[in-house]
């Protein structure tokens, strides 16, 4: 279910064809260490460009971070006024929440390793350090790990053990043998510290893993703070990431920051490596998965001229460049024309039709145990959002995103 906020109607009425347009000009820079000028969109100056709006823009897709360390490389003037200083508040705020989310990561960490229990942390600080060199490019609000379908209910009662709970809205059927996860919480204090435990990777409506538990088998560890923490492997990050990407094109989401995440992962990769995460990724069944996150990636930050690129751009091949661009960033414009979901599915299950019918069969099963056993959830208004407008520059509290 796509997430909507106030800030899709403001972006959709102004437009903002030039600010989605600089904020690709700045990711490109990012991912272009050598360079050292920022092209402007239309040969624009900085200051014409709505700071609130690329504020917006940053904010949703997860990127600010990202336009921040580009800007600090630009010469100067290449940002319009207040930009600057909000984005570096959001990374003082991101850092502040992805330091929570390592302290509550290593707490979980032991409990499960007390209880020898097999899991492993999915996206969050870590992904980002293996990714990046920093833990905090984009902010974390919960942390994410995976384990065996087998251990689900004994990794639950250990998360328990330290105070977490689940939240009420991911009791239902839908949640647990649908989406394949839970969402826990624990109150402590002035914060709360929230778990999303999953045994499955994917919403139903998406082509899923064949293999989940493979993802443990070939788990990686990475050292935090003296301790050893398991997290997915190289390959593994590459197809998690184009994961998260078509999940986020189904739902019709902005996904650029998932979007950079496939190129930090494929770029890491040698020739040899690209052609075994294709042979992976096509046992797992996620090959046109795959190829959407690196088509995406293309369109983006622009081709990487790898065999991995030159694979990606027979999917989805009747959607253009420039369609495909904004629905990754700016899916809220009205102007776009989406694909039926039925025929993205179709693509992405390689075209075949069994695959096809029995992801479509999984996700028309979802829908009717949605509508049997969820309950609507009443949530005050303010608590999950709150908006204000300061000097021209949004400030926005949400699931997931720093208080600004």
């Amino acid at each position: 279910m796509a997430v909507q906020d106030g800030s899709y109607e403001r972006l959709r009425a102004a437009g903002c064809g030039d600010e989605v347009a600089y904020v690709q000009a700045c990711l490109r820079l990012f991912f272009a260490p050598g360079a050292d000028t920022i092209a402007r969109p239309a040969d624009m100056p900085a200051p014409t460009i709505s700071a609130a709006n690329v504020a917006d823009i940053a904010r949703l897709n997860k990127v600010a971070v990202f336009l921040l360390k580009a800007l600090m490389r630009a010469p100067s003037g290449a940002a319009p006024p207040g930009l600057l200083g909000w984005l570096d508040g959001y990374r003082r705020r991101t850092m502040s929440m992805n330091a929570a989310c390592i302290g509550d990561s290593m707490a979980i960490d032991r409990v499960l390793r007390d209880r020898g229990i097999d899991f492993v942390f999915l996206k969050g600080p870590l992904q980002q350090h293996r990714l990046y060199g920093d833990h905090f490019m984009k902010p974390s609000g919960d942390v994410d790990i995976l384990v065996s379908p087998a251990r689900f209910g004994q990794a639950r009662e250990a998360l328990r053990a330290i105070g977490y709970e689940v939240a009420g809205k991911s009791r239902s059927i839908w949640w647990v043998r649908f989406l394949g996860e839970q969402h826990m919480v624990r109150e402590d204090g002035a914060r709360a510290s929230t778990v999303d435990l999953h045994h499955r990777l994917q919403q139903p409506g998406s082509p899923s893993p064949r293999d989940t538990d493979g993802f443990l088998r070939r788990k990686r560890e990475v050292e935090v703070a003296g301790a050893a923490m398991p997290v997915i492997s190289a390959a593994d990050t590459l197809l998690l990431s184009s994961i998260s990407v078509a999940k986020a094109f189904f739902n019709r989401e902005p996904c650029a920051g998932y979007v950079c995440d496939v190129r930090a992962s494929a770029s890491r990769l040698s020739e040899a490596e690209q052609q075994t995460v294709l042979d992976h990724a096509a046992e797992q069944g996620l090959a046109d998965t795959l190829l959407l996150g690196l088509r995406a990636a293309d369109v983006l930050l622009g081709a990487a001229g790898t065999l991995l690129s030159d694979r990606a751009t027979r999917i989805l091949a009747r959607i253009d460049n420039a369609d495909l661009f904004h629905m990754v960033m700016a899916p809220w414009l009205a102007s776009l024309r989406w694909p039926q979901r039925r025929l993205v599915l179709w693509e992405l299950c390689g075209r075949e039709p069994v695959r096809y019918l029995a992801e479509a069969g999984w996700a028309a099963s979802a829908d009717l145990s949605r509508r049997i056993f969820e309950r609507p959830v009443l949530v005050e208004p303010g608590r999950r959002e709150t908006i204000k407008i300061v000097a021209g520059l949004p400030l926005m509290q949400t699931k997931g995103e720093p208080c600004q």
